[in-house]
C-alpha cells in the first residue's frame, strides 16, 4: 500500500542511502570470507614449518581486511544517516498533512475520532511507517549480497553455491510466513490497545483537577489499568513472536552452513571462505527478515491511517467572504444586523450556534444565504462565522499562538487591538513576556474570564461577517463586564459585523436590538 510519495530530495535521500546499503552489504560479506581464507591459510602455512610461513604473504590480505572494515563501518553509518534523513522528512510532511485534513474536516461529516485515538494514528502509526523507508535500502543490499555470497560459495564447488542459492530462495518465504503467523495478530490488538489507551487517557487528563480535589486517583487508575494490561499482553505477544523469529534465523544460519559445508568439495582455504560466505549471505538477508519482523506492526498502521488519508484535501477558509443574509425563523436578519436568542437553559441555544458554525449535524429553523445551515458546505459556515463559545479551548503555547489561531498572517498591532476590545490588554501587557507568554493546557494561570475573553479576541480576529457569543460576559465583574460590552459596541460598529447573542445577563443584551425564542427554531439532531 502506497501511502506517501517521498518529494525529489527525499528521492535523492533514498538513492545514496541504498547506495551505501549496498556497499555496506558487499564489505561485511567480502570481510566474513576474505577473512575466513586468510585464516585458514595462514594457520596452514604455519602448521607446514618455518619455511612456508616466512614465504606466506599476509601484508596484503590484512590490509584488504582492515580496508573492508574500514569500508563496512562508513557505509554502514551512510545508509543510517541517508535513509532517517529520507524518512523523518516524509513522516514530518505526512504529519503536517494528515493533521491539516483532520484539523479542517467537516465536524459534521468528518471520521469520529478522539484525541487519543488521533493522537497515537498521528505518532504510532507514523512511527510505524519509518521502516518502510529505513528498511527500503536493505531489499537491494540484502540481494546483492546474497548473489556475491552465491558466487563466493562456488570456490568449496558448484553443489555448495547451488545449495545455499536454494537456502535463500526458501528464506524470505519462510520468514514471511512465520511474521504472518506470529506477529499479524498480536501488532494488531497493540495498536487497537494502545488507542483505546490513549483516549481514556485524554479524557481523563482534561479532568484532572476535579479527580485531584476529590480523591478519585486511585479509581482513575483502576480503570486504566485493564487499557494497560491489555496492551502490555499484547506488546508481549508481539515481541515473543519477534523473538521466535530471530531465533529461527539464527538457527537456520547454522543449517546453511552445515548444508554448504556437506557439499563442499575444495581445499580448506576455500572452504572457509564459502562457510564465513555463507554466514554473510544469511546475515545479509536479515534486512528482510528485520522487515518480516515489522511487517505486522507497519500494516496495522497503514491500516489505522486509512481513516486519515481517506479526509478529503484541507479547503482554504477565507477571512471577509461575502457577508450572507441570515434568517432565524420567520426573523430575515441583514449582514450587520444584530440579534439575541432568548430561551431557558437547556433549550438548546448553544446547540443552534454550534449549528450555524458549521459543528452540529442538526436542524433548525434557520438558513445562512437560502440555505439550512445543515445544508451548507463547512467551509462556506466557517467563513462566514466566528464563534466564541461558553468553554473556551485554548492550546498549549503562547497567548500570541493562541490568537494567531484566528487566521494567517496576524500582526502584532492587531493582536493588542483586539486584546484592547476584550479588556484584556492590560493584564496582558502586565506580562514580562507579553504576547509571548506561555499557557498551559486549558489556559493554564488565566482565569476562566480571562480565558473566555481571549477566545472572543480570537472570534474577533477572524474577520468574519457574523459574530456568534455564547455567555461572552459571564464570570466578570459588573465593571469589567460594562467596559467590554461599551468597547465590543464600537467594534461592531467599526466594523460592520453582525452579532447573534446568547447571554442570560442583562448588561451584553444591551448590544442587540431584536431578539428570537429558541422555541420558534427547534433544533433536533439529524
Amino acid at each position: 500500500m502506497n501511502v506517501f510519495t517521498l518529494d525529489p530530495a527525499g528521492c535523492r535521500w533514498l538513492r545514496r542511502a541504498s547506495i551505501a546499503a549496498v556497499a555496506a552489504a558487499l564489505a561485511g560479506i567480502l570481510l566474513l570470507a576474505v577473512s575466513g581464507w586468510f585464516l585458514t591459510s595462514a594457520a596452514l602455512a604455519g602448521a607446514a614449518g618455518p619455511v612456508v610461513a616466512l614465504g606466506f604473504n599476509y601484508l596484503i590480505p590484512s590490509a584488504g581486511i582492515r580496508l573492508l572494515a574500514i569500508l563496512r563501518t562508513v557505509s554502514r553509518y551512510g545508509e543510517r544517516l541517508f535513509s532517517h534523513q529520507a524518512a523523518l522528512g516524509a513522516m514530518a510532511g505526512m504529519r503536517g498533512s494528515l493533521f491539516g485534513k483532520l484539523a479542517a474536516q467537516d465536524a459534521r461529516t468528518g471520521s469520529d475520532l478522539s484525541g487519543g485515538d488521533a493522537s497515537a494514528r498521528l505518532i504510532g502509526d507514523i512511527d510505524a511507517l519509518e521502516d518502510l523507508i529505513v528498511r527500503k535500502p536493505a531489499r537491494p543490499a540484502s540481494l546483492v549480497a546474497a548473489g556475491i555470497g552465491v558466487l563466493l560459495a562456488a570456490f568449496a564447488g558448484w553443489a555448495s553455491a547451488v545449495a545455499l542459492l536454494l537456502l535463500l530462495i526458501a528464506l524470505p518465504l519462510l520468514l514471511d510466513r512465520a511474521a504472518r503467523r506470529l506477529t499479524k495478530q498480536p501488532a494488531h490488538d497493540a495498536a487497537e490497545a494502545l488507542g483505546a489507551l490513549r483516549t481514556r487517557y485524554v479524557e481523563y487528563a482534561a479532568a484532572r483537577a476535579e479527580i485531584a480535589a476529590y480523591g478519585l486517583a486511585d479509581r482513575v487508575t483502576q480503570d486504566l489499568a485493564p487499557l494497560t494490561q491489555a496492551l502490555d499482553t499484547a506488546r508481549a505477544r508481539l515481541h515473543r513472536g519477534e523473538g521466535a523469529i530471530a531465533a529461527l534465523l539464527a538457527g537456520y544460519t547454522g543449517l546453511a552452513v552445515a548444508i554448504v559445508l556437506l557439499f563442499s568439495s575444495g581445499p580448506a582455504p576455500q572452504v572457509a571462505l564459502a562457510l564465513l560466505a555463507t554466514a554473510g549471505a544469511i546475515e545479509a538477508m536479515a534486512g528482510l527478515a528485520r522487515t518480516a519482523f515489522r511487517q505486522a506492526s507497519v500494516s496495522e498502521g497503514l491500516r489505522r491511517l486509512e481513516a486519515l488519508l481517506a479526509l478529503p484535501e484541507p479547503a482554504a477558509t477565507q477571512a471577509g467572504g461575502k457577508p450572507l443574509p441570515l434568517r432565524l425563523g420567520a426573523l430575515r436578519l441583514e449582514p450587520g444586523s444584530r440579534v439575541a436568542v432568548t430561551g431557558r437553559s437547556g433549550s438548546g441555544k448553544t446547540l443552534l450556534l454550534e449549528a450555524l458554525a458549521g459543528m452540529r449535524a442538526v436542524e433548525v429553523d434557520a438558513a445562512i444565504g437560502e440555505q439550512p445551515p445543515i445544508a451548507q458546505p463547512g467551509t462556506l459556515l466557517r467563513s462566514q462565522f466566528a464563534l466564541s463559545p461558553q468553554d473556551a479551548a485554548l492550546i498549549a503555547g503562547t497567548i500570541g499562538d493562541n490568537l494567531r489561531l484566528a487566521r494567517p498572517g496576524l500582526d502584532n498591532a492587531a493582536m493588542w487591538a483586539a486584546l484592547k476590545t476584550v479588556v484584556l490588554d492590560e493584564r496582558i501587557g502586565a506580562m514580562p513576556a507579553g504576547l509571548d507568554t506561555r499557557l498551559g493546557e486549558a489556559g493554564g494561570t488565566l482565569s476562566g474570564g480571562e480565558r473566555k475573553r481571549l477566545s472572543l479576541a480570537r472570534a474577533l480576529l477572524a474577520g468574519r461577517p457574523w459574530l456568534l457569543l455564547d455567555e461572552p460576559t459571564e464570570g466578570l465583574d459588573a465593571a469589567t463586564e460594562r467596559k467590554l460590552v461599551v468597547q465590543l459596541d464600537q467594534w461592531l460598529r467599526e466594523t460592520g459585523t453582525g452579532l447573534v447573542l446568547v447571554s442570560h445577563r442583562a448588561a451584553p443584551l444591551s448590544l442587540v436590538g431584536s431578539s428570537v425564542a429558541i422555541e420558534r427554531l427547534a433544533p433536533r439532531p439529524v
